[in-house]
């Protein structure tokens, strides 16, 4: 019954912005991490950003600091990515992540292409 879904993707121009969410069901969602990955067509999944159960510590990329944000509201069991100052090199599919009982939960993905 766990479920992870990820909206808010599209095309967008360099230096633009994206909201991303990913809503979720099926499990106690505030007593959970949730992480944000990012994979490009031929390259290994990157690990962008995390956020604890509480929302009070997060964690990035060193390719994505002061550009992206990633928070949380458990009342509405959404965690999103707000992603600013976009580039090229950020172009790629965006998932969320949590684990639970030593298991990985995947979200289906969302695109991101950055083009002018």
């Amino acid at each position: 019954q766990v479920q992870l879904v990820e909206s808010g993707g599209g095309l967008v121009q360099p230096g633009g912005s994206l909201r991303l969410s990913c809503a979720a069901s099926g499990f106690t969602f505030s007593r959970y991490a949730v992480n944000w990955y990012r994979q490009a067509p031929g390259k290994e999944r990157e690990l962008v950003a995390t956020i604890t159960s509480a929302g009070d510590s997060t964690n990035y990329a060193d390719s994505v600091k002061g550009r992206f944000t990633i928070s949380r509201d458990n009342a509405k069991k959404t965690v999103y990515l707000q992603m600013s100052s976009l580039k090229s090199e950020d172009t790629a599919v965006y998932y969320c992540n949590t684990v639970r009982a030593a298991f990985g939960y995947w979200g289906q993905g969302t695109q991101v292409t950055v083009s002018s």
